[in-house]
């Protein structure tokens, strides 16, 4: 245990933040059933379904996203007789709370298309949610790297057409008047986005994606196939379940993938050791008959070899040890500095 102790200033520590990336690539082979949907999981409740890497019963599968579909109650779907209409209700407000916030009256926000929510503007009214699992987005995900490519078909395999969705230009123009923190704006168009409309918004550190269902709202007219009788992206909001919606809308699903963020905050202490400083050595071998063992002579300078570093609180208690690679010669002729990371 150490009898000598050196107090550290506001000058030795410093305190650094990391950001870490992963790549995660999720192949729409994947999300469109490739194992004939066995790794989709519909709950009896009906809101909402998950989405795995393999058949959910694995033990070795992992959640990707959750996926979900609603409205607000100031949509012109939700005066039709819709099918699920209060959980599509409740839904859209669920998310609209958590991710936009209320108005000065407490009434809840709807989702903002360019997120100029003061300005007013149109409204995402009808959209779909994609919650995706902490094990993949981590801290956050990283701005500007989110891509989606959505086909014109009911079923992937059969695209011939397709639309990019990127947010891009998000690294730089995010937004933060948020209750959940930053967001970016999703365009269908990487070249320029000045006079193109948004379709959608992520939000980076709730890791959750919000596309607008106008999206889906093209010339063709259709968005989900049922019985023989193809209907369009609102026939199918008012018209069939959340379940089957959402079905629908993974099926035109080719592509997706981000970039992960791990924030990684660091405190490095800098332990300076002077001339005059830690040249003896607390362990009971250093002497024998009480003189210094690495002494031949009463001239010769003292000698320690420094092989561990304590930091300890102000009452001298051990908080953490640092074991360097091998032990460093310390005599009044030399000074040291040993630089010690702690993460978290």
């Amino acid at each position: 245990m150490s009898t000598t102790f050196k107090t550290l200033l506001s000058d030795d520590v410093v305190s650094t933040r990391t950001l870490l990336h992963e790549s995660i690539p999720i192949t729409g082979s994947i999300i469109s059933g490739t194992y004939a949907d066995s790794n989709i999981k519909n709950f009896s409740h009906g809101r909402f379904q998950s989405v795995y890497d393999y058949p959910y019963l694995s033990s070795s599968a992992n959640h990707i996203f959750d996926i979900t579909v609603g409205y607000s109650a100031r949509s012109a779907l939700s005066s039709s007789n819709s099918i699920e209409n209060s959980k599509k209700l409740q839904i859209y407000n669920q998310m609209a709370q958590t991710l936009v916030g209320h108005d000065i009256n407490g009434n809840i926000l709807d989702f903002d298309q360019d997120g100029d929510i003061l300005a007013g503007g149109a409204k995402i009214k009808e959209a779909f949610f994609f919650n995706f699992s902490r094990l993949l987005s981590k801290d956050e995900i990283k701005k500007g790297t989110l891509s989606l490519l959505v086909g014109d078909s009911i079923y992937a395999a059969q695209q011939t057409t397709s639309k990019s969705l990127t947010d891009y230009g998000s690294s730089n123009e995010y937004r933060v008047n948020s209750p959940s923190g930053e967001y970016g704006l999703i365009y269908t168009s990487s070249i320029n986005i000045t006079n193109t409309a948004p379709v959608g918004i992520v939000y980076y550190q709730a890791g959750i994606v919000v596309l607008t269902a106008s999206l889906f709202a093209g010339t063709a007219g259709h968005f989900n196939y049922t019985n023989g009788v193809l209907f369009g992206v609102d026939a199918t909001l008012t018209a069939s379940t959340i379940q089957s919606t959402c079905d629908a809308l993974r099926r035109r699903m080719c592509n997706l993938s981000f970039n992960n963020t791990v924030e990684l905050n660091s405190t490095i202490y800098f332990c300076r050791a002077n001339h005059n400083e830690f040249n003896y050595s607390a362990n009971p071998t250093y002497l024998s008959g009480s003189k210094v063992r690495v002494k031949n002579t009463t001239v010769d300078n003292p000698v320690s070899y420094i092989t561990t570093v304590g930091l300890y609180s102000a009452d001298s208690e051990l908080l953490a040890v640092a074991k360097v690679s091998e032990p460093l010669k310390k005599d009044p002729t030399n000074e040291l500095i040993l630089r010690v990371r702690l993460d978290y």
